[in-house]
């Protein structure tokens, strides 16, 4: 027998509290890993509804309970369909060793993130970046560079080869120097480092996308379309370069103006 307090119409005890607890982990750390994707939205928006079906039942209000208990089921077979490519390599990781390796009951119950507040600073060496797609620029190199903001686009770098190096301009150059093994695909910069090289990136389904614009583009706008990341891209045919955020490319850029871009969407 355990003691329980009666608030208004609810029984509550020390079972419902550990209930209570427990989701709100693992809601947290949900909300961690789709933190700064696209996915966030429709987690949060889900989470309110939800939130509100259960205010709803507790006042037995049986209407819309029943109208809302049909639009969270049907919410959640949409969302594993719009998102089921996320939620395959979700699992994949999860089914992983990186992730065994990665993850232990401390992480796991912590809700600070030591990680997101260095990434909060967004340090970044913006005249290595901007150099090289210059140099690149003159000799029409092509070249795809992701960096990341809020979301550390685990599942992209695992697509492609790990570098792990200091971010300079030289080294981003050996990159996507022509002759290079790593030079297609993209490179994904994260806390002011290279960590992959030769990624595969999604790309934009949008019907209007411009032809004058490759697949390097397409890339861009694909991968900051469903995450916050910044993609910046040397054109192969013409060596224009553009910076593309929230699935927007803002292109034949000068080294001022790509300065400016990158600031300021670091900043945001």
């Amino acid at each position: 027998m355990y003691y329980s307090l009666a608030i208004l119409f609810i029984s509550f005890g020390i079972v419902d509290v550990i209930d209570i607890l427990l989701v709100s982990v693992i809601l947290y750390q949900l909300y961690k890993m789709v933190k700064g994707t696209a996915a966030v939205n429709v987690f949060v928006g889900l989470t309110l509804i939800y939130i509100v079906y259960i205010i709803v039942r507790a006042f037995e209000l049986k209407l819309l309970g029943t109208i809302l208990g049909r639009f969270i089921n049907v919410g959640v077979i949409a969302v594993m369909v719009v998102f089921q490519q996320e939620i395959r390599k979700f699992l994949l990781y999860i089914g992983s060793n990186e992730f065994l390796k990665n993850t232990s009951w401390k992480t796991f119950f912590s809700f600070s993130n030591p990680e997101s507040a260095i990434r909060s600073k967004f340090l970044l060496n913006a005249d290595a970046v901007i150099n090289a797609c210059f140099v690149m620029s003159e000799s029409k190199t092509g070249a795809l560079i992701i960096i990341s903001k809020k979301s550390d686009l685990v599942f992209y770098v695992n697509t492609g080869e790990s570098v792990d190096s200091a971010l300079t301009d030289k080294m981003l150059e050996n990159i996507f120097y022509k002759n290079s093994p790593m030079h297609d695909g993209a490179v994904i910069i994260k806390d002011n480092r290279i960590v992959a090289a030769r990624c595969v990136l999604p790309v934009t389904e949008k019907e209007n996308f411009p032809s004058n614009f490759g697949m390097r583009h397409r890339a861009a706008v694909g991968i900051t379309e469903t995450t916050d990341a910044i993609a910046i891209t040397v054109s192969e045919q013409t060596g224009a370069v553009s910076l593309t955020v929230n699935g927007e490319i803002n292109s034949n850029l000068t080294k001022e103006k790509l300065r400016y871009l990158i600031e300021k969407n670091l900043k945001a």
